[in-house]
This record gives C-alpha cells, structure tokens and sequence, in this order.
C-alpha cells in the first residue's frame, strides 16, 4: 500500500467531506423539490432544460451524469408533463427535451423556495469563506476533468 503524504490525507479528508455534504445537499434539494413535485435529479435536468432545448447527452455531460441516469429523469418528466420531446434538427434519433408551463412553473416554485433556504444559510458564513471554497471546488472540478 502506498502511503498518503500530509497533501494526499487533506486530500482524502476534502474528498470525504464533499461526498457527506453532496448526500446533505441531495437531501436538502429533495426537501425543497417536494412541494413542487420533484425531486434534486428532476429539479436539477429541469434547470439544465430551463436555458433552451437540449438532448439527454447534453444535460448529461452538463450536469457531470450518465446518460441512463439523465434518460430514467427525462422519462419521468415526460410522463408527469413537465417536458415534452421534440424533434432536433441536428440529429434525428436525439430528441431535444424542452420545458413546458407545467415544468416552468414547478421549476421557478423550487427557485424560489431555493433563494431563501440559500440565503439563510449564506447569512452564516462570510462572503470571503464562500468565494473561497467555491474556488477551491472549481479548481478540484478542473482538475479532475484534466486527468
């Protein structure tokens, strides 16, 4: 086995860390989804979708998901009207995903409900702290994605 050095053991903690507070968030996302009858993956293809018509792949890969996991989501949003397929005249087989009222309206609820919960909790840490670790996580993204 080959042992952590000082870096390497932070590194393991942060690693740690961010996957407890990832399944925090989920739970947290899962809470203030609810009432608008979704869920975090619902809400957050659904925030992906918000910005114009997109495939199963694209929302994937912005989201940092598989495309089975995207597709499952998809799938279901179709089924409860929050999306509708249409036809994508860049490639036939790959329907785009677009919002519809229904999916417009349970996404700005979550917003809303999304800005107060953020913002009470943002009132607790200094605004430095939070521009910080955001760097920090945007530069452990990055390199991740330059392995």
């Amino acid at each position: 086995m080959i042992p952590l050095s000082d870096r390497g053991l932070e590194f393991s903690h942060l690693l740690i860390e961010v996957f407890r507070v990832n399944g925090l968030l989920l739970a947290a996302g899962d809470e203030l989804a609810a009432p608008a009858g979704l869920t975090s993956a619902r809400w957050q293809v659904l925030g992906v979708v918000d910005h114009g018509p997109t495939t199963v792949a694209e929302v994937a890969r912005t989201m940092g998901l598989t495309r089975q996991a995207v597709r499952q989501t998809a799938a279901s949003l179709v089924r409860d009207g929050m999306v509708v397929l249409q036809d994508n005249p860049d490639d036939r087989r790959a329907k785009r995903l677009a919002l519809t009222p229904r999916g417009r309206s349970a996404l700005r609820e979550v917003e809303r409900r999304q800005a107060a919960w953020a913002n009470e909790l943002a009132a607790r840490i200094s605004l430095a702290e939070i521009q910080a670790v955001t760097g920090t996580l945007r530069d452990l993204g990055d390199l991740l994605e330059d392995r």
